[in-house]
């Protein structure tokens, strides 16, 4: 066991408007199982860069142990399996590898395979390995369930449990649940470190923001009501001093203690007055101190359409093939209104291809696919890498009002200065927000949504989660995150 020091970090991106990171200072034990959140754009990855001393920095990152990146890259995939992992990990021995694959339920024969014919989970499961029997190696491990079907992360879940020393970037909920013991978390103003996994780190979050919120409630009123009585007092004190001023006590009153006493109470009054307006600041002190890591989220609308009849789509005894492979067969189900189905199976059993024969694409296959062509369709691809340009011209090319595009990613969790750069500057979860935002423009009678949350932070996911049940919008769609299917599909169709 060892320590990675980072004391008085500060670090942000040449032209930006803010640092992303400034004087932070923690620490981080190398056994722990250490989850990472944060909302997308905060700069999780970054911090992993930094880590490895790919960004110059000011301030320290001390560590006894040698970080290394998952995922791995792998500049020729036409090598066999067994070489791209001698390359990983140079004294390898065999045993040892075909151990670790074994507790990653990964069949031994992949290494005498070429690295491109492996699928991606297979690719993820064998770097994964590699990259656990380097010795005094530290692992940052970014994301590696965007390419993992439900079972496969429940297996790398299982597996990343029974090991130690690690960062792991996930928004997949359960995932982080099932795998580890600290909880890193990217917040509006700090980082902080909390022992637990995330359903425990959630549950503090929500309870100390609740908290706050309270607080904040109780001191806007504590601060009106002492701004009321410091009026008042004030006013008090005013007209007390003005009695004593303009005239004669003797000709007026026969009293010649009148305006000492005057004076005494205008004294009096104007003290009140000042301890009364000390209590408001400080109670203004306090308010500004709370809800500063108090994440806001707002409501999401989505304007769905009424189709003329109940069925939107039929699909019987379908099959899709490629070649002279058949990635799915007898596929049978149909779609009605209000129906929110789910996809589910293992990665390559053609779910894509079905979402992707749904919107029109030219996939080779057999059976029935019958919608009616009046049927209107809004898509989420899996891919993000067509887009480029400015959100602008996003807007224009795709049909949508600008202004209510960018008044959702606003409530996504864009910043205003985000709007400004190009869509290739947007991190992976920026990028997959971008499709999201533009299918709540638009009015449709069926949403398709292909791995809508992949690399989506966990509040936005629990944002469009509310959206969905809110809403009901007729919807199919395909995401391996369980929560997710749990709180949103009516429906789960097995492939495969």
């Amino acid at each position: 066991m060892s320590l990675i020091n980072i004391s008085n970090l500060t670090f942000g991106y040449d032209g930006s408007y803010d640092n992303i990171f400034e004087n932070v200072s923690f620490q981080i034990d190398t056994d722990w199982k250490l989850g990472f959140t944060g909302r997308n754009g905060r700069g999780k990855t970054t911090f992993l860069k930094l880590l490895q001393g790919k960004l110059e920095y000011t301030g320290t990152i001390t560590s006894g142990v040698d970080f290394e990146y998952f995922p791995f890259d792998i500049p020729d995939k036409t090598l066999m399996t067994q070489e791209i992992a001698d390359g990983i990990c140079d004294d390898i021995q065999r045993w040892q590898l075909i151990r670790e694959l074994n507790l990653l339920s990964v069949n031994e024969d992949v290494l005498y395979r070429p690295f491109y014919t492996l699928s991606n989970g297979e690719q993820t499961k064998v770097m994964l390995a590699a990259l656990f029997l380097r010795e005094n190696n530290f692992l940052l491990i970014d994301e590696p369930t965007n390419h993992l079907d439900t079972q496969a992360r429940q297996i790398v879940g299982r597996y990343l449990d029974s090991k130690k020393g690690f960062i792991l970037v996930s928004h997949d909920r359960n995932f982080l649940d099932s795998c580890v013991d600290h909880i890193l978390s990217i917040n509006i103003t700090d980082i902080e470190i909390q022992k637990g996994n995330f359903s425990s780190w959630f549950v503090n979050k929500q309870a100390k923001d609740s908290y706050e919120q309270s607080e904040n409630d109780k001191l806007k009123k504590d601060i009106r009501r002492l701004s009321e009585a410091a009026k008042r007092t004030s006013q008090w004190s005013d007209k007390a001093e003005s009695r004593k001023i303009g005239f004669d006590p003797v000709k007026v009153e026969k009293s010649l203690t009148r305006r000492p006493m005057e004076g005494r109470k205008a004294k009096k009054m104007m003290s009140r007055s000042k301890q009364i307006e000390a209590r408001q600041q400080k109670a203004l002190d306090e308010k500004s101190g709370l809800l500063k890591n108090t994440e806001r989220i707002s409501d999401l609308k989505i304007h769905p359409l009424k189709f003329h009849s109940r069925e939107l789509v039929s699909i019987r005894d379908l099959c899709v093939s490629y070649g002279v492979k058949n990635v799915c067969t007898d596929v049978s189900f149909q779609i009605n209104q209000g129906d929110r189905l789910a996809l589910c199976g293992k990665n390559g059993c053609g779910k894509s291809s079905i979402l992707k024969l749904l919107c029109g694409q030219d996939i080779p296959h057999s059976g029935e696919i019958i919608m009616n062509n009046q049927l209107i369709i809004s898509y989420v691809a899996q891919d993000t890498s067509f887009l480029h340009g400015d959100l602008k011209e996003f807007a224009e090319n795709q049909q949508i009002d600008e202004s209510l595009f960018k008044a959702i990613l606003r409530k996504l969790d864009f910043s205003r200065e985000q709007f400004e750069k190009d869509i290739d500057d947007f991190s992976a979860g920026q990028r997959k927000k971008v499709l999201i935002a533009s299918s709540l423009c638009q009015q449709a009678h069926l949403y398709i949504w292909d791995e809508p949350l992949n690399f989506i932070d966990v509040f936005s996911r629990m944002q469009i989660e509310q959206l969905l049940t809110t809403f009901s919008p007729s919807m199919i769609f395909v995401e391996h995150d369980e929560a997710f299917q749990d709180n949103i599909a009516s429906q789960r169709i097995y492939i495969g």
